[in-house]
């Protein structure tokens, strides 16, 4: 019998453009896998991906799911 435990997403979607944004938010935008404003992606709520988010909340809306 294996446990196999349920993890969290979350959807993250760019709400604003990051023109004329540092380059490391850019960066991080890409890094997060997000193209264009109003593009989602779903990721794992992971410790990595919430820092990710903390460093550009300004730009980004993110949703939990039930995935």
């Amino acid at each position: 019998m294996s446990r196999t435990k349920k993890v969290k997403k979350i959807k993250i979607t760019l709400v604003k453009s990051v023109i004329g944004r540092t380059k490391k938010h850019r960066e991080v935008v890409k890094s997060l896998g997000l193209r264009r404003i109003r593009h989602s992606v779903i990721r794992e709520d992971r410790p990595e991906i919430r820092g990710m988010i903390n460093k550009i909340p300004y730009l980004l809306k993110v949703e939990e799911t039930e995935e």
